[in-house]
């Protein structure tokens, strides 16, 4: 610069030219620096272990948010969780709340784009409670099970947790609402998920970091694999007991107690997992940047009919790597093992095919296929010749060929219909919907009265059509195994649980620590039936992976739950099996409908959690006697947190 061969005078000159013009700079700034906006707020909220519910909430003036909420509009918050358990997002008016269910993927900021909407009416879509209320996010996951309401009225946004653990910290950098979605986004440049299906933003003991840790502990556990002392005959019946035997699967009361009984007469208490698959998949659409890599797309999802189901599995590309090419063969032959060692004497629902032809351990099956162009929650149109039709063509395909099979415990009709306690819901879907044979059906059913307890009624007479016309469907193409019933879920209503009648089985999905003896004496009663869990899991926050349900502290207290429930289940005398939903942890990014649940008896990676094997062997050990009445339940509750 040419100021550089002047004399040192000029030079000193500039230099103090130079200094006050940045003085007078810096004084402008300082002035104008009030006037500039003020940078974001990060607002951190700390769980409190100690109670069993904390909750943080502020007004929508202390966020900076609109006094009015629109419907219309998405609610966009930046944030961070420690923990992978989940937390409730309530919006607070002075006549109720409304509430949604959130699951960040932890250690990670997340932007979450909610349609406010989804607070203020319950969702129609789906045939069942989780493919209605469970929704999968990218970076989250969320359950729209309520409260609802009207938005005109809100006053304060608030975060709740129950049975917060470790203390965990949620963290809030932007909050605000926004007339359009900016979608929802995980806002880290580096993957979350490893090459091995595990979340690399947390740590545990045994987390695998090579190939050869994994296959050195997968060769330890299979050469230690050996059968159980259980008492068992080959179907998995009680060898010491003596009933009729027919050559398939039975119910029969005996002794003021229920019991299945098996092909050969032992008397059986079934006990098993749901889900045996390999196939855990998550979606990978829009979500590259998530995975550090992902697997060979030849280690696909298996094709359901003409459809293969999108996404990927960690669990089965890391039992291809277990086993090599021949891994399904060999994974299933490992499954049946671990099962014979553990106790477990049925493959229960929504597991794999596989395993039922392998003429080894009793199954069950879950059918499908019954359901119209047009349903309503999950209730077809019962009334059609269509699903008269659709009912034989499914059973003919699904049962006929199982008929002869004495290994098939029975089947499943339905899982957990959505609606009780919706009927009205129910009553306007089939109103504003197209000309079905139900909506001729309740027009002159409503003609000769419209009440809301009619409405209600015509809704559990449309149930019970529905029942009679699969039952006839699946009596005709296999008249030999157990009609297992639907699988209801939550707190059924008194007339879903009358209509059992017709079932051989009353089965219920009950998330709790145990059924309560209450519940199922009135199922019981209501349905003349005995009663089978079809679902239940306590699970544990870690590894990425939220509790599931219902949660307990650590993974020894989760082994302590499971031989709390199934011990006092198996103590009811009308109850006749108890099944663990399920086999593998979810996916660390969710299943498809975004769960993300830590509930498996072995991880992603083929692993078993050891504690609580060692509780699933204790308990199998103990049933036959519990369920006799000879010894009573173990009382020991799990800590939860």
């Amino acid at each position: 610069a040419p100021w550089l061969t002047r004399s040192s005078d000029s030079y000193i000159l500039l230099l103090g030219s130079l200094k006050l013009n940045m003085i007078r700079i810096l004084s402008a700034l300082l002035f104008l620096l009030p006037c500039l906006p003020a940078a974001a707020q990060t607002r951190r909220i700390v769980f409190d272990s100690a109670a069993p519910v904390s909750e943080h909430k502020w007004t929508l003036k202390e966020l900076g948010l609109p006094s009015a909420l629109g419907a219309g509009k998405f609610l966009v918050l930046e944030l961070r969780a420690s923990s992978p358990q989940r937390f409730r997002l309530k919006l607070y008016a002075p006549d109720g709340e409304a509430a949604v269910l959130l699951h960040l993927y932890p250690n990670a900021w997340i932007r979450t784009a909610i349609p406010l909407a989804l607070f203020t009416s319950p969702p129609r879509e789906g045939i069942d409670m989780a493919a209605v209320y469970n929704k999968s996010r990218l970076g989250y996951y969320i359950n729209l099970g309520g409260p609802y309401r009207s938005l005109e009225s809100v006053e304060a946004l608030g975060f709740v947790m129950q049975e917060p653990l470790a203390s965990p910290v949620l963290e809030i950098r932007s909050i605000r609402v926004a007339d359009k979605s900016p979608g929802d986004a995980v806002l880290e440049r580096e993957p979350l998920v490893d090459e091995f299906g595990q979340y690399i933003r947390a740590d545990w003991p045994g987390k695998a970091t090579t190939l050869e840790q994994l296959q050195n502990a997968w060769k330890r556990e299979e050469e230690s694999l050996k059968p159980g002392e259980f008492g068992y005959c080959k179907y998995g019946g009680y060898l010491e007991t003596k009933a009729k035997a027919t050559g398939f699967f039975r119910v029969e009361e005996t002794g003021g107690r229920w019991w299945l009984v098996d092909p050969d007469g032992h008397l059986f208490f079934s006990v098993g997992s749901d889900v045996v698959t390999p196939w855990m998949n998550t979606p990978t659409e829009g979500r590259s940047g998530v995975f550090k890599a992902l697997p060979p797309t030849e280690i696909g999802p298996p094709r359901i009919g003409r459809r293969r189901e999108p996404g990927t599995s960690f669990y089965a590309w890391n039992l291809f790597r277990r086993f090599g090419p021949e891994w399904p063969a060999r994974w299933v032959d490992v499954s049946i093992r671990r099962m014979q060692a553990w106790g477990l004497n049925t493959v229960a629902n929504w597991s794999d095919a596989k395993l039922w032809d392998a003429g080894r351990i009793p199954y069950t099956i879950p059918l499908r296929d019954w359901q119209t162009k047009v349903s309503y929650m999950g209730l077809p149109d019962v009334y059609s010749e269509e699903f008269v039709r659709n009912a034989d063509r499914a059973a003919a395909a699904q049962c006929a060929p199982r008929k002869d099979d004495p290994w098939l415990l029975g089947y499943f009709l339905a899982n957990e219909p959505p609606w009780p306690g919706r009927e009205g819901i129910v009553i306007e879907m089939i109103l504003s919907g197209p000309g079905t044979a139900t909506k001729q059906e309740l027009k002159r059913y409503l003609a000769q009265g419209d009440t809301p307890e009619r409405r209600r009624g015509f809704v559990y007479n449309a149930f019970e059509k529905y029942i009679e016309v699969v039952n006839a469907a699946v009596r005709k193409h296999d008249p030999n195994h157990l009609n297992l019933g639907m699988r209801f879920g939550g707190h059924p209503p008194e007339e879903m649980s009358r209509a059992a009648r017709a079932f051989d089985v009353y089965s219920i999905n009950i998330y709790d620590y145990s059924p309560g003896r209450e519940a199922i004496d009135r199922a019981n009663a209501l349905a003349g039936r005995p009663v089978m869990i079809g679902e239940f899991h306590i699970g544990t926050p870690g590894r990425g992976l939220s509790a599931g349900l219902r949660q307990a502290r650590d993974y020894k207290e989760r082994g302590v739950a499971y031989q709390y429930y199934v011990e006092n289940a198996a103590a009811m005398p009308a109850m006749i099996g108890a099944h663990w939903f399920q086999w593998a942890d979810e996916p660390a990014t969710g299943r498809g409908d975004g769960e993300n649940y830590n509930i498996g008896l072995v991880d992603v990676t083929d692993r078993p959690y050891d504690d609580m094997i060692e509780s699933l062997r204790t308990t199998h050990k103990r049933l036959h006697a519990v369920h006799s009445g000879k010894e009573p339940a173990v009382d020991r509750r799990p800590i939860v947190h």
